[in-house]
């Protein structure tokens, strides 16, 4: 008879865990992906470029901030990649929030591709949970020639204070991308090169480019960039123009 019990409560988890409440309260099953990230919304502030949503995830919650976007209490969202920012103003609104997540993507359907959510999402962040920053590791399979006039990631680490505040190319391939966080977008670049364990550069910018792209960027390098939120680089490229993109022939 136990055994019976057992078994018929174990059952009604497994189904009460694969449910989610829609908008108007009822609950419906639903599908759960292996590593999907979703969460409820439970209170929205619109401001100019972003809206702010009080989420629930995983029994607790939490700030988050989109893209501007007609979203409404109650709704369930999927989203890939989250990113942290501890001590984050926000100007339009007038707070400050302790800890706020930056999602790049949401989604009332579940979002294919995931990967990046599950090793960035607000559940599984890697490097420093007091940062926004999240370093990315370098690619082995990355190894771009170039010509002797062309710089090297290496060289700008190696050599920064000849490159401080000059205006220079550099040729890489995208291997993270961060859309629209604080009014740009944020790129890493890497060229297979490296110099004492720097091999990664950031670049900010307004346009876009995406993962696996070969581009060529041209901006400003700046040392010492502390842009607050727990943005800070010894080595940054900064509001750079895309000059050329194609796609990589690997796969990251």
């Amino acid at each position: 008879m136990n055994k019976m019990r057992f078994i018929l409560i174990f059952g009604l988890v497994i189904i009460f865990s694969s449910c989610v409440r829609n908008k108007s309260g009822q609950v419906t099953q639903t599908a759960m992906p292996e590593n999907q990230n979703v969460f409820e919304v439970s209170e929205v502030l619109q401001a100019n470029s972003y809206s702010y949503l009080k989420v629930k995830e995983n029994g607790g919650e939490r700030w988050i901030a989109v893209t501007k976007q007609e979203i409404e209490p109650g709704e369930v969202y999927y989203y890939d990649e989250a990113l942290q920012l501890t001590d984050f103003q926000s100007k339009d609104l007038d707070r400050t929030f302790d800890v706020i997540y930056f999602v790049n993507q949401i989604s009332k359907n579940p979002i294919s591709g995931n990967s990046m959510g599950a090793m960035h999402g607000m559940g599984g962040m890697t490097g420093n949970p007091h940062s926004g920053k999240i370093e990315s590791g370098q690619k082995s399979n990355i190894q771009l020639e170039k010509a002797e006039s062309e710089v090297t990631i290496a060289e700008i680490f190696g050599n920064r204070a000849d490159f401080s505040g000059k205006e220079i190319e550099i040729r890489g391939v995208v291997v993270k991308v961060n859309k629209q966080i604080m009014g740009k977008n944020w790129v890493h670049i890497q060229d297979g090169t490296n110099s004492n364990g720097k091999f990664d550069l950031t670049i900010t910018t307004q346009d876009l480019a995406e993962v696996n792209d070969e581009v060529t960027f041209k901006g400003k390098i700046t040392l010492e960039k502390d842009f607050g939120s727990g943005y800070s680089y010894d080595v940054i490229m900064e509001e750079a123009t895309l000059v050329n993109k194609t796609t990589a022939k690997i796969s990251l």
